[in-house]
């Protein structure tokens, strides 16, 4: 069994990403919102405490890797669930290709021989490689980089509170005696928005818990927000007070850089450019460490071609990163470095994550409120993060109205790949009909694609599910076979009852399964009785004897007396 990661390690693959956020957040807060930028910075931080109780209680009761797409899944359609997951996965890839580009940028100013895109492909080779050797691995060069960050992050603001100290607050004031275009509320409200990209990579560490040890994932949100919190708003504030606002705005993309020379001199603007360049590379790996929990499950799933899953030696599912790293260098030489357009695809894709896992939390206080979870978030907490999160989309279409043109031109190709996956068996039968009709003789060719088209949708359709039960009535029935045929391809349907031996089933049960199979002639529906005692190692045992995966077993919904936590279930799924 692969090593699990610890607090440190499983807090720096995420946290490289969100906290690598202050080298752009700052700037762009004050760009938007002058010399109130900390405090829409310290509106995010407050947000972002809100979701540390959202995804504490959806992960705490659905602790499986997939995030948002985890969360939907087992709240509501499969459809919702897979447009989670494409809108995460596009939201990785702008993350990756953006990161990635920035760092060898930093790179590039410090040491003017580096070539950018060269340079760049090989960055996201060298953490392809490193993920492919194992989380285990990657998690250290993470960890590293994440402590040097802060190491650097601690020095800068030293020696800016310093250089306050020394030269008054004269700077400051003349900043605060700026005028603001507009409202201060517009200018909070625009600068809140823009600071929303700088809690990036707070997804992420949901989609790799399974990874982490016991109890690690609520202390991964709890770090992440504490640097936030911190460093995002003291910069900003450290910027007015040493920098005037003009300066910012000139420099606004290598702004903490300026903050070292001014402070420091020119060993701490080295120093800082060192660290961008380090810890924008660590947020690659967070990409390609959550793109690869989150693909993973959805090959599971069946949204995406099962030989994706196919592994190496020390269990790393090596065509997931491979495809990812292809994904990201083929948007890389598209765009040919320039990755303004990117940005918009970054913005709206992870904002709308956020608001889905939002989504998510409410119906599971809906649809799953007996499932027990350590920690729940408040009804007033959820709402007011939902609606955050959707008033910072609006904000960063009104900055930016051509983002959303372009989010659109990534998702409708994503989708379309989603979608087919997932409505192939429709799509399988409507070829076969278009067939029929353009081939009306029925010569040579058509027997082939007959042939073949067929011979993929029995495939499809060969897979079996299972729905564990001992005593549920004929609605509860009729609900699960409903979902089953609206959300799966399948035309088998197993429904187990596992008993005491000696016990038999509820006689109600089996009738009732009976008038539903009559009922759904397209699906069967076949009762079992099976011996023995309800939990991970019969599931187990029936999933090995029936080549069954684990994710196509489903159960409702347990209550508190329940003796299994459901991580210990392997990937069986709730459905109602």
């Amino acid at each position: 069994m692969a090593k699990k990661l610890n607090q440190l390690e499983a807090t720096a693959i995420c946290g490289n990403d969100i906290s690598s956020s202050c080298l752009y957040v700052s700037a762009l807060a004050i760009v938007y919102a002058g010399q109130y930028a900390w405090i829409s910075l310290l509106m995010v931080a407050t947000v972002l405490f809100f979701f540390r109780k959202i995804y504490g209680e959806v992960v705490g009761a659905l602790p499986l890797n997939g995030g948002a797409y985890n969360a939907l899944l087992n709240t509501t359609k499969k459809s919702t669930a897979s447009l989670a997951a494409a809108l995460t996965v596009l939201s990785y890839m702008a993350t990756a290709v953006i990161s990635g580009s920035e760092a060898v940028k930093y790179a590039h100013s410090i040491w003017t021989v580096i070539p950018v895109l060269p340079v760049t492909i090989a960055l996201l080779l060298v953490f392809m490689g490193l993920v492919i050797m194992g989380i285990g691995e990657s998690s250290k060069v993470a960890m590293i980089i994440f402590l040097f960050h802060l190491l650097s992050l601690i020095v800068l603001c030293s020696f800016c509170l310093i250089y306050f100290a020394k030269n008054g607050t004269d700077i400051l004031l003349s900043n605060f005696k700026l005028p603001i275009e507009g409202s201060i509320f517009s200018a909070l409200f625009l600068g809140f928005s823009a600071a929303m990209l700088g809690i990036s990579g707070f997804e992420s560490s949901a989609n790799y818990v399974e990874e982490q040890q016991k109890g690690v994932f609520p202390k991964t949100l709890r770090n992440m927000w504490i640097v936030v919190t911190v460093f995002n708003p003291l910069i900003a504030f450290l910027a007015l007070a040493i920098i005037p606002i003009s300066t910012v705005v000139d420099y606004r993309d290598a702004l903490l850089s300026v903050m070292g020379s001014t402070a420091g001199g020119q060993w701490l603007s080295l120093l800082i450019g060192i660290d961008a360049s380090l810890v924008l590379s660590g947020a690659v790996l967070t990409s390609f460490v959550g793109v690869g929990g989150l693909m993973k499950r959805m090959a599971l799933d069946r949204i995406l071609p099962k030989f994706v899953l196919k592994k190496t030696k020390n269990g790393s599912n090596y065509l997931i990163f491979i495809a990812f790293f292809v994904l990201c260098v083929s948007i890389l030489l598209v765009t040919k470095g320039d990755l303004a357009k990117l940005a918009g695809v970054y913005t709206i894709a992870f904002l709308s994550v956020m608001i889905l896992f939002g989504i998510g939390n409410l119906l599971l206080k809906l649809n799953r409120s007996r499932l027990p979870r350590p920690e729940r978030s408040s009804w007033l907490g959820l709402f007011i993060g939902i609606i955050s999160v959707f008033a910072a989309i609006i904000g960063n279409v009104i900055l930016n109205p051509y983002y959303l043109a372009i989010f659109m031109e990534y998702l409708i190709p994503t989708l379309i790949i989603v979608f087919f996956m997932l409505y192939r068996v429709r799509i399988f039968k409507m070829i076969l009909i278009i067939l029929e009709y353009v081939f009306p003789e029925k010569g040579l060719v058509f027997k082939k694609l007959n042939r073949k088209t067929k011979q993929l949708l029995n495939k499809v359709n060969s897979q079996q599910f299972v729905f564990f039960t001992n005593h549920d009535n004929i609605v509860t029935i009729n609900i699960v076979i409903l979902y089953i045929i609206n959300n799966e391809a399948a035309r088998k349907l197993k429904i187990v009852s596992v008993l005491d031996s000696g016990e038999s089933a509820n006689r109600k049960l089996k009738e009732d399964i009976e008038t539903l199979n009559r009922a759904y002639p397209n699906i069967n529906v076949e009762f079992v009785q099976e011996s023995g005692t309800f939990g991970p190692e019969k599931i187990k045992e029936l999933s090995q004897r029936w080549l069954i995966p684990t994710n196509f077993m489903f159960i409702g919904s347990p209550g508190e007396g329940f003796p299994y936590k459901i991580e210990e279930l392997g990937e069986v799924r709730l459905i109602i």
